[in-house]
């Protein structure tokens, strides 16, 4: 009977605990320092915001895709891009300070973890 018990809370602490932070932080270690959210890849780089454009056009043209839509601000831009087969990818690049640049990246609908990490990491390269 106690160890019935004690395997219920163990069992409860790992359902509560395991749907927050800690799957979160484990998403963000397996991606290289990036997050993994709901189908986005997110992670916040020291590099001005224009400078993240520009290295976000020029890095998904070497990756062939053609932009097909910009929304552009003083603090967001949300870029849309079409790749090969149609396949849809939005970057979004989120302004935090003069220096430092959030870029989110999607692929797909439900978003393609692997895809977004290349595209990613072609960002980063172009800086």
């Amino acid at each position: 009977m106690k160890n019935k018990f004690l395997l219920l809370l163990i069992a409860g602490l790992i359902s509560v605990l395991g749907t927050g932070c800690i799957l979160f932080v484990g998403a963000a270690a397996g991606a290289g320092g990036y997050a993994w959210y709901s189908g986005e890849l997110k992670s916040s780089e020291a590099v001005s915001y224009e400078k993240a454009i520009s290295a976000t056009q020029a890095a998904m043209k070497s990756l062939g895709y053609a932009q097909t839509e910009m929304d552009k601000d003083a603090l967001r831009t949300k870029i849309t891009f079409r790749g090969a087969g149609d396949e849809k990818a939005v970057v979004t690049l989120n302004k935090l300070s003069s220096n430092v640049t959030e870029i989110r990246v999607r692929v797909g609908v439900v978003g393609d973890r692997a895809k977004s990490t290349g595209i990613m990491d072609a960002i980063k390269q172009k800086f």
